[in-house]
């Protein structure tokens, strides 16, 4: 039997607010001879109406059971419920992303009916599948996020103002982990006005620190500790123990720290301790990216703002849903 039919159903609105299909993408799938068949009501919490699927070539249902027992293809932006699960078909395929750590049981079952499963988030980062790299576009929208998420919380101007009554001087942003989405952080609290400065565990990183403007702190004799496939691997304790002295003596002098570390596939690294936090300004904020994967952060926990000592720290459990539609 050829696949031709791709379906989508309404992830749980919830904690979920980005959907799998946009009425751009109807007109691809229809072009290439999909049927698309979506549950009525698809976009409408992100102001696309179902006229818009009509009108690109999308057939609308009302139930979620009709449309995946209809589709060969379903796409998702998180893990299936149980529900949904029943009512997949056995040999269809889903392609989405999800976590085989916290998703372990549905997947496990999704396994036993057959179902062929592609979780974009696990693609490796090379050339040919940069069109289909899920984790660094959404990385990249995230690290834009907590930076005006941060400045929001933060009772101060960002860039240097030079008044009649006076000069205000720049807030001083820390971005821990220079990966995609602290790269994109680094560059938005650049262009808000900030001082920024980087720390990551990868050499690369520098350069990529520097040409946007931003001054890199490395750890003396530091090794670098990058994955062939371009990622953050472990550091050793000699490593941590100097990074934690290093960031000692910066983390006090910053208005603002935005913490993206993470390690594939293990729990996010703790890289700033309860003493750290404590020893930085009243009124200044942590934004922690890492907090679902555990938190790069003492303090830090999901959808909530601490405050320790007069410095805030927060960090939510999926800032993607404040730009779901882009």
């Amino acid at each position: 039997e050829i696949m031709k039919i791709i379906g989508s159903v309404k992830e749980d609105l919830t904690n979920e607010k980005r959907i799998a299909i946009t009425p751009e993408t109807v007109k691809k799938f229809v072009q290439l001879n999909f049927s698309v068949f979506l549950e009525k009501k698809y976009g409408e919490h992100l102001s696309i109406n179902d006229e818009e699927y009509k009108n690109k070539g999308a057939t609308l249902y009302g139930s979620v059971k009709e449309v995946l027992e209809k589709s060969q293809i379903i796409l998702k932006v998180n893990c299936p419920s149980n529900d949904e699960i029943n009512s997949i078909k056995d040999k269809s395929i889903l392609i989405g992303q999800f976590d085989p750590l916290s998703d372990k049981e549905i997947l496990n079952k999704l396994i036993k009916k057959n179902i062929n499963i592609f979780s974009l988030n696990l693609l490796p980062r090379i050339t040919r599948a940069q069109s289909m790299d899920v984790l660094s576009s959404q990385a990249n929208l995230a690290g834009y996020r907590a930076v005006i998420e941060t400045v929001e919380e933060f009772g101060k101007a960002v860039p240097m103002m030079m008044t009649a009554a006076g000069t205000i001087t720049p807030a001083k942003v820390l971005v821990v982990g220079v990966g995609v989405a602290g790269l994109q952080a680094i560059a938005t609290a650049k262009r808000l006005g900030a001082v920024v400065s980087a720390t990551d565990v990868r050499t690369v990183a520098k350069e990529q620190v520097e040409s946007l403007g931003g001054k890199f702190l490395t750890v003396e004799g530091a090794e670098n500790l990058e994955t062939s496939g371009g990622y953050a691997k472990e550091a050793g304790e000699d490593f941590k123990k100097k990074q934690a002295e290093l960031l000692k003596n910066s983390i006090k002098k910053n208005d603002i720290v935005i913490c993206t570390a993470l390690i594939p596939g293990k729990k996010a690294p703790r890289i700033i301790s309860e003493e750290m936090v404590k020893s930085m300004k009243p009124g200044s904020i942590i934004y922690d990216l890492a907090v679902n994967q555990g938190g790069n952060s003492a303090f830090s926990e999901a959808d909530k703002v601490n405050v320790v000592n007069g410095v805030k720290v927060m960090g939510a459990k999926n800032i993607l849903n404040k730009l779901a539609l882009t």
